[in-house]
């Protein structure tokens, strides 16, 4: 690839599991921990280029999170799936429709569309308000390609309990959260990575997410030059576990800026 395509750029708004840490109510060693890293909200990317700002899911953080990063426009919203923590903070995208003067498309399987449908009813019921309540543009995500502003954004079915998520590739870097063990159909679409983001709750087997074990497996196997963890849960302190991971896999954490060359 060469340079003249330009960078996409990757901001961890939050590496968190869903009640984020500290988690309420604990007094564990990760939970009292000072070191920033084990400060975890909830689980959301934010990507940049040609101008352009893509953010992946809206978490009951969003608000904090785009004033603590800076985040200054949205042109789309990608849903990995509906459950709250990737869902709760879509009426906080209301002063980016002030500034920008115009809705927002959201991409969101036919499942999360209805579960959004549900928990936001005043969004799309068409009855006259007095208040302000986000304009967006439904669109529906099925798996395979989509061209976001020019850029090929690949959409991969993820298994995460009944209802499934979605992961997605850009050019070379991947970003996947919430899933359990992945299948080969996701894995083939998973190779010759620059950089893979995997689902990593804890070392303690999950009906719904990968364990730190089986997400360092599947580096092993698709070799990724590098990889890094999120949706992490109070059990995992930063520093400790990232003594025991390999070279090429480390924890992600809030503010983490990755970098990767567009495709041309």
């Amino acid at each position: 690839m060469g340079s003249s395509a330009g960078h996409l750029t990757l901001t961890v708004l939050g590496s968190g599991t869903s009640v984020g840490v500290p988690t309420i109510g604990c007094a564990c060693g990760v939970c009292r921990s000072t070191d920033p890293r084990d400060q975890r909200l909830r689980p959301s990317v934010y990507i940049r280029y040609r101008g352009r700002g893509i953010l992946i899911d809206t978490t009951p953080d969003f608000r904090q999170q785009a004033l603590r990063f800076g985040i200054d426009r949205i042109d789309a919203i990608l849903y990995t799936h509906a459950h709250a923590d990737h869902v709760l903070g879509l009426d906080d995208v209301r002063p980016f429709n002030f500034h920008q003067r115009g809705s927002i498309p959201i991409y969101a399987t036919a499942d999360a569309f209805s579960v959004i449908r549900r928990m936001f009813s005043y969004i799309f019921d068409g009855r006259e308000s007095q208040s302000s309540r986000p304009r967006i543009r439904a669109e529906l995500l099925e798996e395979g390609p989509l061209d976001l502003f020019g850029l090929e954004v690949i959409a991969i079915r993820l298994p995460h309990g009944d209802g499934g998520s979605m992961g997605f590739r850009f050019g070379r870097l991947a970003y996947l959260t919430d899933h359990g063990p992945l299948p080969e159909a996701a894995k083939e679409k998973l190779r010759g990575l620059d950089v893979l983001f995997l689902d990593a709750l804890r070392h303690r087997p999950h009906p719904t997410h990968c364990t730190v074990e089986q997400a360092v497996a599947h580096v092993e196997e698709l070799q990724p030059k590098r990889a890094f963890l999120t949706h992490i849960g109070h059990e995992l302190g930063h520093e400790e576990t990232e003594r025991k991971l390999p070279p090429n896999v480390r924890l992600a954490f809030d503010g983490l800026q990755i970098q990767v060359e567009l495709p041309e």
